[in-house]
């Protein structure tokens, strides 16, 4: 496999596997590489007492973390919700039934702007 793609797929298992904390690391390794090569050259610019403080590299560190955020937390419990929101409940096996109310509020909102009825009922449908 593609070392790229292997690091910027996510692992669907949902425990931390051994190839899942590789990636993890792998990726924390790649940031930090990135993160001191970029210190260090812009270290030799006139920038460079500014980047010996303690708030000149934690700029540059949020920097980069901004662009490199999605890849860095792929596979951390936070990282995945939005699958988890297209999923639901159902994926816990736990699929629950819609409310009454609910099923009604649906139906009536179907035709929501809508001039005639809905077909068969009461007042004609399709003519």
């Amino acid at each position: 496999m593609n070392v790229w793609k292997w690091l910027t797929t996510a692992d669907p298992s949902p425990r931390y596997t051994s190839g899942k904390i590789g990636r993890i690391a792998a990726r924390f390794f790649l940031f930090l590489l990135l993160v001191t090569l970029i210190q260090s050259v812009l270290s030799a610019t006139p920038l460079g007492p500014y980047l010996k403080t303690w708030w000149g590299s934690a700029i540059v560190v949020f920097a980069l973390y901004i662009p490199f955020a999605r890849y860095l937390i792929l596979d951390t419990p936070g990282g995945n919700r939005q699958a988890l929101g297209r999923l639901g409940s159902s994926r816990l096996g736990t699929a629950s039934k819609p409310s009454a109310s609910a099923v009604r509020r649906k139906e009536r909102n179907r035709f929501a702007g809508v001039r005639k009825g809905p077909p068969g009922g009461g007042r004609g449908g399709r003519r």
